[in-house]
């Protein structure tokens, strides 16, 4: 049987761990996919799968927190213990906007205006360099790979087609 004491002190573990599993649900993903790091078929499929459930289980976390921190809370007499009964709610709460926001355009800075140059005055693309390529409509566009290594995507309308040019 648990003591009061006891069941304080697993309430507050409960807390940290809900923290702590919050913020590997929520960076994982970033981590996983980082610029310039190679990343594999798996990194990918996890980083995808835990991105889509983290909005969900971040508010399932912020309420079990929020849950935890009332009950914790009337048994706190001490100033700086219901400070930082406040500080573990902070993080979740952060983790669950952040879980909302699209961290991946963060880390690849798609290029939403690009500039274009004809083949002629393309002086920065070497002759090994690797090239993506498009035809469409009798209209063609060739993309560096070195360049798009750091952003991944391009928006473009090659041939009167809009696309998305993504390495």
């Amino acid at each position: 049987m648990l003591t009061k004491s006891s069941a304080r002190r697993a309430a507050w573990l409960t807390l940290l761990l809900i923290v702590l599993a919050g913020t590997a649900l929520v960076l994982a993903p970033a981590w996983m996919i980082q610029p310039f790091r190679p990343q594999t078929h798996r990194d990918l499929s996890w980083s995808y799968l835990l991105r889509g459930w983290s909005p969900l289980l971040t508010i399932i976390l912020s309420l079990l927190s929020l849950l935890l921190v009332t009950l914790l809370w009337a048994g706190t007499r001490v100033w700086w213990r219901k400070a930082a009964l406040i500080s573990m709610l902070l993080p979740i709460f952060a983790l669950t906007w952040l879980a909302r926001q699209n961290h991946f355009e963060w880390m690849f800075h798609p290029l939403p205006n690009a500039a274009y140059a004809r083949t002629a005055e393309a002086s920065f693309v070497a002759d090994t360099d690797v090239v993506m390529t498009v035809a469409s409509n009798g209209d063609a566009a060739a993309y560096p790979v070195r360049l798009m290594a750091y952003h991944h995507l391009v928006q473009d309308v090659v041939g009167g087609t809009p696309l998305v040019v993504t390495y």
